[in-house]
C-alpha cells in the first residue's frame, strides 16, 4: 500500500480519504451501566482507504452515491449520510448554505466491514472533517468530536490519530505522540463478524484485564509501542473464535507456517502481524507464503502518517 495524502482537490470537489485502523492491544472489562463494555485500546491507522468525495449538490440536500469493490449501504443507513446530516443540521445556516444548495457525497468503499478495521467510524470522521472544510465552515476539532460521539464509540478516534490510546467506550481520546513505524501484513478472511455478537458473547475476567493493563500502560509512559505489539493482546479474541471457529483454526494454520504471532483486530474477523517497518522483503515473502499454501487474502499495510 502507498502513502496518500489526506485531502485532494477534484476539480470543484474536496475528496478527503479515511484510513483502515487495527487493534495493537485491546483490553475489555465489564459492562458498564449504560450497556457498552469499559475498554482500553492503543489504535494506529494504516494506509489503506475508503475515499469520500464531496461536490455540490443538484438540489438542496444530500445526496450519497455508494462505490467501489465493497457493499456499504445506501441513503440515510450509511454514517456517512448521518455524519454529513448532523454537522449541517448543527453548524448550517441559511448565510452558509443557500436554500437551492446541496451537496453530493461519492464514497468509494475499499475497505470491507465486519472486519474489525472501524471503515464505518473512519468514513463518519473523515465525512466530518471534509463538509467542515468544504463549507468553510472552521469549526475546530474539539467541535467535531462533540459531534463524533454521536455516532459512534469509534469515530473520536479517527478525529485524531495515527497513534492513539482509547478508553471508557473507546470515544476518550489520548494522542500518543512518540511514532511507532511497522509494517503489517493484514490477513482479510472471507468472513464478516458481528461485533455486537462477539461482544455479547464476551465473559468479563477482571483479574486479567487489571494484570495487563498494569503492563500495557507501564509500556506507554516508557513511549514503548513496540513492547505493546509483541504482546499481541486481545481479550475479545477467545469470544469471536468461539463463535467463528473457522477463525481459529485459519489462525493456527498460518502461524504453523512460521509468518510470526496474529493479532486479532478489533472483533475480528481481520488479523495481522506486525513486522520491522523497513522489513519490505520478509513481507513480501510472507504474503506469497500464505497465497500459495494457505489460499487467504492479504495485504501489506503500514502505519499511516496522519
Amino acid at each position: 500500500m502507498v502513502d496518500k495524502e489526506q485531502f485532494e482537490t477534484v476539480k470543484e470537489g474536496l475528496l478527503v480519504r479515511a484510513p483502515a485502523k487495527i487493534n495493537l492491544s485491546l483490553l475489555v472489562a465489564g459492562k458498564r451501566p449504560d450497556g457498552f463494555h469499559e475498554i482500553e485500546t492503543v489504535m494506529a491507522k494504516v494506509n489503506w482507504y475508503d475515499e469520500i468525495l464531496i461536490e455540490p449538490g443538484l438540489k438542496a440536500d444530500i445526496e450519497l452515491v455508494c462505490q467501489g469493490p465493497e457493499w456499504a449501504p445506501s441513503g440515510e443507513d450509511n454514517l456517512v449520510y448521518q455524519a454529513a446530516k448532523l454537522l449541517l443540521n448543527s453548524y448550517g445556516s441559511q448565510n452558509v448554505i443557500p436554500a437551492e444548495a446541496g451537496i453530493k457525497i461519492t464514497l468509494t468503499k475499499n475497505v470491507p466491514a465486519g472486519r474489525g478495521l472501524g471503515p464505518a467510524s473512519s468514513d463518519a470522521a473523515a465525512t466530518l472533517i471534509a463538509v467542515n472544510k468544504y463549507m468553510d465552515f472552521r469549526l475546530p476539532n474539539r467541535q467535531l468530536a462533540k459531534l463524533a460521539k454521536l455516532l459512534g464509540s469509534d469515530v473520536a478516534f479517527f478525529l485524531n490519530g495515527p497513534l492513539t490510546f482509547c478508553t471508557g467506550k473507546g470515544e476518550k481520546i489520548k494522542k500518543l505522540t512518540k511514532k511507532f513505524n511497522f509494517l503489517a501484513l493484514l490477513i482479510l478472511p472471507d468472513v464478516s463478524v458481528s461485533t455486537k455478537k462477539v461482544y455479547a458473547n464476551y465473559r468479563t475476567n477482571r483479574p486479567l484485564y487489571e494484570k495487563l493493563s498494569t503492563r500495557i500502560n507501564s509500556y506507554i509512559e516508557k513511549n514503548r509501542i513496540d513492547l505493546v505489539s509483541k504482546m499481541c493482546t486481545n481479550m475479545l479474541q477467545i469470544s469471536c473464535f468461539s463463535l467463528y471457529k473457522e477463525l481459529a483454526e485459519l489462525k493456527a494454520r498460518i502461524e504453523s507456517l512460521g509468518i510470526g504471532p496474529l493479532c486479532l483486530s478489533g472483533s475480528g474477523s481481520a488479523m495481522f502481524c506486525i513486522m520491522d517497518g523497513k522489513d519490505e522483503e520478509r513481507a513480501s515473502k510472507s504474503r506469497r507464503q500464505l497465497a500459495e499454501k494457505i489460499g487467504c487474502k492479504s495485504i501489506i499495510v503500514s502505519n499511516n502518517r496522519w
